[in-house]
């Protein structure tokens, strides 16, 4: 008998408000246009657009359409939480929450979230070919001699207004965005 152990969790739903998904398309657009400290660190780093990540961490504080998106992100992490089987002790809490505006040709290189229990993304302007999110087999790094399987990677290709949600420690990547417009999304992080 051959069982499954230790399965991989990956949550994909519609964020359920399609008028919320719009405004924070101008919302995103907004913060990239006024965060210089966030333009120079994208600059400096090689990031191919914007990115609020190491600039500012108050985002729902200081737009109430983030702060609308936190309300609905909650009930989707809750989901996520249970149908993971997670034992907590409390509900799980947005720990941080930044903007992603990547240009044509930008990318996002292989990355996990440490101190994190549960990262995502939601997707706010999705251009046909603007990237899918590429997961790694969590086990790719301890295979050793194992021979090669078809499903080392998979690929998940958001639509605007796609929550995808998953365990902080998978490794995950940007794919290039081949598209001739930004695509624009919004991570998170939760404790």
């Amino acid at each position: 008998m051959t069982r499954t152990l230790f399965p991989t969790h990956f949550y994909d739903a519609p964020l359920g408000d399609a008028a919320l998904v719009d405004e924070l398309a101008d919302a995103c657009r907004d913060v990239a246009a006024q965060d210089k400290a966030g333009q120079f660190w994208s600059k400096e780093h090689g990031y191919r657009g914007y990115t609020s990540y190491a600039s500012l961490d108050d985002l729902p504080l200081r737009d109430p359409r983030f702060a609308d998106l936190v309300r609905l992100l909650d009930k989707h992490v809750a989901t996520f939480a249970k149908a993971a089987g997670f034992e907590l002790g409390k509900k799980l809490k947005l720990d941080s929450l930044w903007v992603n505006v990547l240009k044509p040709g930008g990318t996002h290189s292989g990355h996990i979230h440490p101190h994190s229990i549960v990262s995502g993304t939601v997707y706010v302007a999705v251009p046909p070919g603007s990237g899918a999110l590429r997961l790694e087999d969590p086990r790719l790094p301890l295979m050793m001699a194992a021979p090669s399987r078809p499903d080392t990677f998979v690929y998940v290709e958001p639509d605007a207004g796609s929550v995808f949600l998953w365990e902080s420690w998978l490794r995950h990547e940007v794919m290039p965005n081949a598209a001739k417009q930004d695509r624009i999304s919004i991570s998170f992080n939760y404790r």
